[in-house]
């Protein structure tokens, strides 16, 4: 709705970015306090939170060029929009996810531990981004007139930067999902003090979120996710890639419960 949230002079400071960055902070800081709260080595866990960002940043950008490859090779001028773009979330969390395989490995830590860690602030952060997301314009819903929760986007700036349709009434998908995970950062918080076996958080969010995500790509409108059946035009029966990557999510989410419990009642025996 408001892309820029302050300007003074040559001070410019954007909404998405704003709340990109204040997901982040306040996800790192809930992470280090649960880290303390288990005895974790602090400077090791530095190391790992810094490289996963990172990585996960880039993973995002280079997932969205990679889904979007045949736009890009035809208009090669819009790549400059991908240093400023936040990209693709599914694939900041798969090249995170796979750094962060290599660095537990590395460093002999738990992956279940570390994973319960890092879910609820992952919810909290995805909650943040996509009140980026509807301030910026981007990632937005289908038309949808005949909805009562559609909104309408009039700025000139987000349309600039975004391609947001203006005067056209949409599904409020930034919205929709905001609120879908921070219910699922209240979920996952609340089953972190009272887990029954180490990894049970972790396996929660990824199946929480991969059914939340499957769920709302019926009512996104922008191109920019690629399709493996159909396309926008008939959302209903089209499977997009993400959609595709939510149910292997699931698939993977349901195996990891179940190798998770069994690991911790072994635990709980010896």
């Amino acid at each position: 709705m408001h892309p820029i949230l302050i300007k003074i002079g040559p001070l410019t400071i954007a909404s998405y970015g704003f709340f990109f960055a204040l997901g982040v902070l306040l996800g790192i800081l809930l992470c280090f306090r649960l880290a303390k709260k288990e005895g974790l080595d602090l400077v090791v866990f530095t190391d790992f939170i810094f490289w996963v960002m990172i990585l996960s940043l880039l993973g995002a950008k280079l997932w969205l060029l990679a889904s979007n490859l045949g736009y890009y090779l035809k208009f090669p001028g819009e790549l400059k929009y991908l240093l400023t773009s936040g990209g693709s979330f599914y694939g900041g969390l798969i090249f995170g996810a796979v750094f962060a395989v290599w660095f537990i490995r590395r460093h002999r830590l738990s992956y279940r531990q570390l994973g319960d860690i890092a879910a609820p602030a992952l919810a909290l952060g995805h909650f943040f981004g996509r009140l980026g997301c509807l301030s910026a314009g981007c990632c937005w819903g289908r038309e949808a007139a005949h909805c009562a929760a559609a909104i309408t986007f009039t700025d000139l700036k987000a349309n600039a930067l975004t391609g947001v349709p203006l005067y056209i009434p949409i599904y409020p998908t930034q919205l929709m999902e905001a609120i879908l995970n921070l219910g699922n950062f209240l979920f996952l918080i609340t089953l972190y003090r009272k887990r029954k076996f180490r990894g049970q958080v972790i396996a929660m969010y990824m199946l929480n979120y991969s059914v939340i995500r499957f769920m709302v790509e019926f009512f996104r409108g922008d191109p920019d996710r690629g399709y493996i059946i159909g396309g926008m035009d008939r959302p209903w029966t089209s499977l997009s890639v993400p959609q595709l990557v939510s149910i292997i999510g699931v698939a993977t989410a349901l195996l990891l419960l179940k190798g998770f419990k069994k690991k911790g009642e072994q635990e709980h025996r010896a």
